[in-house]
Order: C-alpha cells, then structure tokens, then sequence
C-alpha cells in the first residue's frame, strides 16, 4: 500500500526546510565561536535554551491542534515563523542577535512539530506508522544532508565568507512554506475536544494509559545522553578538521541518518519498537566511545557516523512510539507531551555537556554520554512487551 500524499509533501517540506537550516547550523558553531568569540559553555546554552524552547513550545500547539481538529494551519505558521527568521543569522553581528533568531526560528520548530506529527498519524493506517515516520524523517535528513554539502561548496566560491552562505540558506526555507501551503491536505474528519471539557485536559495524567507515562520517563533519559549535534562539530575541528570543510561533520551524519530512517521505520512495524531503541542506544555508546577516546580525526569521523545510525534507529521510532500509546483525541497533545519532555531534558543536557567541554574537555562530554546511553538501552529492554521477550 503507498503512503498518503500528505506525508510525501510534508516530507518534501521537511526536506527543504532542513537543507535551509543545516547551511547555517554547519557553520553556526565556528561562526560562534571563532567569528563572534563565544564560549562552548555559552555555545551549549545557546543551544539548549533554543532546542527547548521548540520541545516546550510543542505542547501548546498540540493541544490547540486537538481542540480545533485542525492541523495545518500551527504547521503552516511554524515553518513560515522558521522562514522569516532566517535573515537574522547574516544580519548578526552579535551572540544575542544569534540567539534571538535561534529562539524565534525554533519557537516555530515547536508550533509546527506536534500538530505535523500528529497528521501524519491522522492520515496514516496503523500499520504504516512505522514506515510513514521513517520516510518523513528519511526526507529531512536529505536535507541534512545536503545542507552541510551545499554548504561546503558555497564557502568555497564565496571566498569562505558564512554571511553570504547564511543569505543562500534563505531560498530553501520560503519553498518549504510554499510546497506546505500547496501540497499537504488535513482529513476532514480529525476528532477534536469539545470546548466544553475541562481546559486543563491533555494536560492531566489520568487522560494518558500508564504505558505512555512510562514511554515519557524513557524519553526523558533518552534525551539527557543525547546533547545538541552541535558538539560534534566542535569535536572534528578539535580533531584537526579545517573551517572550511566544517560542514563535513553534518554531512557524514546525515548520511547514515539518510540510509538507515526509513529501513528503520519499516522494521520497527513488525518486531518490538523498545528492541530496536535499545539497540540505537548502543550504537550511540559506540558512537560516544569514539568520539572520547580516538586521537585522530578517521576515529572522530567514524564516531559521528554511528551518531547518525543512532538517529536514524531512534528519530522517527519515538514518534511512532507516542502514536501508538496516545489516545486518539488527544493525539496532538501527547506529542506536544512528549516534547516538552524532550525540551527540559534537551537544555539540560547541551548545558552539562558544554560545561563538561569547558571544564574538561571533549573526553569528558562524550564519556559522560557513554555511561549514559548504556542506562537507557537497559531501561527500553526492559519495557518491551512480553510477546517479545
């Protein structure tokens, strides 16, 4: 059976929307760093407050998304929100100005990404979930990445001058609104809440199964040994990689995110979901491994690699995760649940992980992220469900 055409179009959404943000994210880091003199304590709070705020933000909107029974309408303004910030990050001549737009810019991650979700299970059979996220998340990591390649050749025939990468990286992004507001249909059906129920329901404990609440404690110990991507490129380049081939790091991740998301995605339909999380949990302890202890940069390469096998087993996994524990009219909500999970646990964790580089170094950081994935693959083996044990 082929997968909707919505999922295609939101994939292709994805895709570009991607490819816009990882040309400035490649690049981001240095620019931080060696452009405007940043700290990696400061670097990792940066990141942390703005990945946060679009988890956080996610619950508000998924919650509004099930109140209205409509769908595209947060997700058209999260990505336009997202495309109109995009200017900010050639106009910076600040770490605040960065951080503004990174705040905004993911504020409108965080309006669009639990109602998008959530359509995605609105229009998908059941049995397609699996293959249905994987495929989203397969497209948005084509953009990944080509981002960081695109990137990489722009920096080269614009005399390495990021600014003008930053302003290329602005055509992708209003393309993306224009397939969205073109290409994605809601079903016209979508069960919503009654504006007469309680205002706090989605928020209540008792609206979710038990199953859920536990997937929540999971996800939130999955999150903390998973800090912001931006770390590896701090990793390569203190490996010896140079600023202008920078945005190699992203690039190799996103490769093997690229190859292993929908193939992921299509076997998490037909064997235990927390089987196959616990082992990209233990694909993320050798990534971290590496990325410790190896003193050259084909050990470092090799350990970003695997960091992207971990996304691609566990990125979409999650999200077929919470459609399948959350009820169905309260659907977007549980997402945006789940996310604002994620969202707390996200700062916290690129925040231990800067002051960890700052106060130690990378061997610290990465180590600290080993121990912590062996925690949670122990933890998602022992929630599989019994037939599968």
């Amino acid at each position: 059976m082929k997968l909707p055409r919505s999922v295609w179009a939101l994939g292709i959404v994805s895709l570009c929307m991607d490819m816009s943000s990882e040309m400035i994210h490649a690049l981001l880091p240095i620019f931080l760093v060696g452009t405007l003199g940043v700290s990696a304590l400061a670097l990792g709070l940066i990141e942390g407050i703005a990945e946060a705020t679009a988890s956080i933000s996610k619950i508000f909107s998924g919650v509004l998304s099930d109140r209205w029974g409509k769908r595209k309408p947060l997700i058209v303004l999260g990505y336009g929100m997202a495309a109109l910030t995009k200017p900010l990050f050639p106009l910076a001549d600040s770490a605040m100005t960065v951080f503004t737009a990174r705040f905004l810019d993911r504020i409108g991650k965080g309006i669009r990404g639990a109602p998008r979700d959530a359509l995605v299970a609105d229009v998908t059979p059941a049995a397609q979930r699996g293959a249905a996220y994987g495929l989203r998340q397969s497209m948005d990591t084509v953009g990944a990445f080509a981002g960081p390649l695109i990137a990489i050749g722009l920096m080269a025939g614009l005399a390495f001058d990021i600014r003008a990468v930053f302003w290329v990286a602005c055509i992708p992004a209003l393309f993306a609104v224009v397939v969205l507001l073109f290409g994605v249909k809601e079903p016209p059906n979508v069960p919503k809440l009654s504006a007469t129920r309680n205002p706090l329901a989605g928020f209540r404990a008792s609206d979710y199964p038990k199953a859920f609440w536990a997937l929540v404690c999971l996800v939130l110990m999955f999150t903390l040994m998973r800090f912001s991507e931006a770390f590896l490129v701090l990793r390569a380049q203190d490996a010896g990689l140079s600023n202008a081939w920078i945005p190699l790091t992203l690039v190799v991740m996103s490769a093997t995110y690229l190859l292993t998301a929908y193939p992921a995605g299509k076997l998490s339909d037909y064997m235990s979901r927390y089987t196959l999380l616990a082992i990209g949990c233990a694909v993320m302890l050798a990534a971290d491994l590496l990325l410790a202890f190896s003193t050259g940069l084909p050990g470092v390469m090799i350990g970003i690699a695997l960091w992207g096998v971990h996304m691609g087993l566990t990125e979409g996994l999650i999200a077929a995760l919470v459609a399948d524990h959350a009820p169905e009219r309260l659907r977007g909500s549980a997402f945006g649940v789940i996310n604002l999970a994620r969202g707390v646990m996200a700062l916290l964790a690129s925040v231990m992980a800067g002051a960890l580089w700052t106060w130690s170094g990378p061997t610290a950081t990465f180590a600290t992220g080993a121990g912590l994935a062996i925690v949670t693959a122990l933890a998602a083996i022992s929630m599989r469900p019994r037939r599968y044990t």
